[in-house]
């Protein structure tokens, strides 16, 4: 009787550790990572032979504003690598992508893991990836004052009007994105926008040599990025530092009243595609998810359940359409 106890209890520690190696969310992330990694390569194709046509666009007004103004020739260069897969919106990408693949400690759960992998996956696809070009395109257009027309978007003029938004000055549609710069601490205790290498030029191109998280928060314009794409172009991480960074603004805000950056989406588009308007449902489904939670459970890295992997958070990732993809 005792060896046939001893058989039958290493058949069923076997049988335990079988199941626990058949997770299926391991199954759906090894075949995520293959599709986003085809679909990013496929993006940088498509960006290198000029088949996205706001890239295409990106390079002449480059060129544009190059002939015409030349002391603007270096921020010019730069806005135009993101025609091309050297450019920060697209290796932002890439590198998520390979945080994701390759460092599955950096997420809280194996779904916020999956999640990321599949936001990868639809914010490399071309058609969303045109629409997130809007927003340097349109940097740009400021750029020329008015001799280039903005893209997929009202005049700077109408649409500081609509919003009751503040102008901060040249670049002020990439501020608060992660692709070009992050939100710092000053010796005030405030938090204040820091670009990243060749973009500190903005700051020498008039308006606010700093921006200030609490009077940008409240104040702000419409840009493709926090009113449609914020969802799919930041990591979980980047959204987790962006929270942080509003809760902190609260404290230290100085002025009557605190207004989230994200409490209201902001006016401007004229035209985006269908693609773009349901990761905008998304985002507002899962700051929905998020406004209903305590902000602890952002502040936390090692924490192993989030609303990342909630249902909200899932269902809204897989309601965009991904070609029969990954599906679930």
């Amino acid at each position: 009787m005792g060896v046939k106890l001893i058989r039958h209890f290493f058949i069923l520690l076997l049988l335990l550790g079988i199941s626990a190696c058949s997770d299926p969310l391991d199954a759906k992330i090894e075949n995520q990572i293959q599709f986003s990694q085809m679909q990013i390569q496929k993006l940088a194709e498509r960006l290198d032979s000029g088949q996205v046509r706001n890239a295409n666009l990106l390079k002449q007004y480059a060129a544009h504003i190059k002939s015409q103004k030349p002391n603007m020739q270096t921020i010019a260069d730069e806005m135009a690598r993101d025609a091309t897969s050297r450019g920060p919106l697209y290796t932002s990408l890439l590198d998520r992508f390979e945080s994701a693949a390759q460092q599955p400690q950096l997420f809280q759960s194996k779904q916020e893991r999956l999640t990321e992998l599949e936001n990868i996956y639809q914010a490399a696809s071309a058609e969303l990836f045109n629409d997130a070009l809007s927003d340097p395109l349109n940097v740009l257009a400021d750029l020329s004052e008015g001799e280039l027309p903005r893209v997929n978007a009202v005049s700077r003029a109408a649409s500081i009007q609509a919003n009751q938004a503040e102008d901060f000055g040249a670049g002020s549609q990439l501020v608060g994105n992660p692709a070009y710069g992050q939100w710092s601490t000053g010796s005030n205790g405030m938090s204040f926008w820091e670009w990243y290498g060749m973009y500190s030029l903005f700051s020498n191109l008039g308006g606010y040599n700093r921006v200030y998280y609490g009077d940008w928060a409240g104040r702000r314009d419409y840009s493709y990025y926090h009113d449609y794409g914020r969802y799919r172009y930041s990591s979980p991480n980047q959204l987790r530092k962006q929270y942080s960074v509003e809760e902190k603004a609260k404290k230290t805000f100085t002025g009557k009243k605190f207004t989230s950056a994200y409490a209201k989406n902001r006016t401007g588009a004229t035209r985006v595609s269908s693609a773009s308007r349901t990761a905008q449902t998304a985002t507002k489904r899962f700051q929905s998810n998020y406004q209903k939670k305590s902000s602890s459970a952002f502040g936390s890295t090692t924490k192993k359940s989030s609303s990342f992997g909630s249902s909200s958070f899932r269902s809204s990732s897989n309601s965009f359409s991904r070609g029969g993809f990954g599906g679930k």
